[in-house]
């Protein structure tokens, strides 16, 4: 065995991609942000005027214009569309929006799932996103659900898009994540919800060096029992 298999799953802002990244880095493993994957479907259709629920189209984009990640030379994790870098694209108040429409469609969902699950077969890895732990890799050897309050988040995400010149009203942010924890939670395909095998980490009062140090120790369990 090459290495474990951890799902970290939660709400938007949750904080998992960060710590993910931290926690793949650490253990050497694979990181895999499939929020990115979709944000990229997302980010197709808007860039090609198509309907965000036209199914067909979209997976017809994602054949012309395959997902793939790089490096830069920082290590920061950049996303590519065919050979266009999207990296900064995808995290604008545009994708971010309309992301939870693309996410909630069951064929879009069905082929990142299925290539998502190709690249977990390589060994160990650690993979973020709201149906990882019940979904993507029911099989995972280690499952956390991480929460925050939504002012919480929604603080992060503004410090997060100031940072980035991204302007941003906090008012507005923090409904925008209420209208996409609804949307996620609801949606019939994949629905955003812990696994029931998942450990659920209430990280609002919590930093990231913390977050992280709580995954690690329970992986390293995992990693010393095999």
């Amino acid at each position: 065995m090459t290495g474990i298999k951890i799902a970290i799953d939660g709400p938007a802002s949750s904080g998992k991609s960060t710590v993910a990244k931290i926690v793949a880095r650490d253990l050497d493993y694979i990181y895999l942000d499939t929020g990115a994957m979709y944000r990229s479907a997302t980010y197709l259709a808007l860039k090609n005027g198509v309907s965000l629920t036209d199914e067909k189209a979209i997976i017809k984009l994602l054949r012309e214009y395959p997902i793939s990640f790089g490096r830069r030379k920082d290590s920061q994790q950049m996303v590519f569309v065919g050979d266009v870098d999207i990296t900064d694209p995808i995290r604008g108040n545009e994708v971010t929006n309309n992301v939870s429409t693309v996410a909630a469609l069951p064929l879009v969902r069905q082929a990142l799932v299925e290539l998502q699950q190709q690249i977990a077969n390589q060994g160990g890895i650690v993979m973020d996103g709201r149906d990882i732990g019940t979904v993507v890799l029911p099989d995972a050897d280690l499952k956390i659900f991480m929460l925050a309050s939504v002012e919480e988040r929604a603080r992060r995400r503004y410090k997060e898009n100031l940072q980035k010149g991204i302007e941003t009203d906090f008012d507005t942010l923090k409904e925008e994540i209420a209208a996409r924890d609804y949307k996620d939670s609801h949606r019939k395909t994949s629905p955003l919800k812990p696994a029931e095998d998942a450990i659920t980490f209430d990280t609002t009062d919590v930093d990231i060096a913390g977050v992280v140090t709580f995954i690690e120790e329970r992986a390293q369990k995992i990693i010393d029992s095999l």
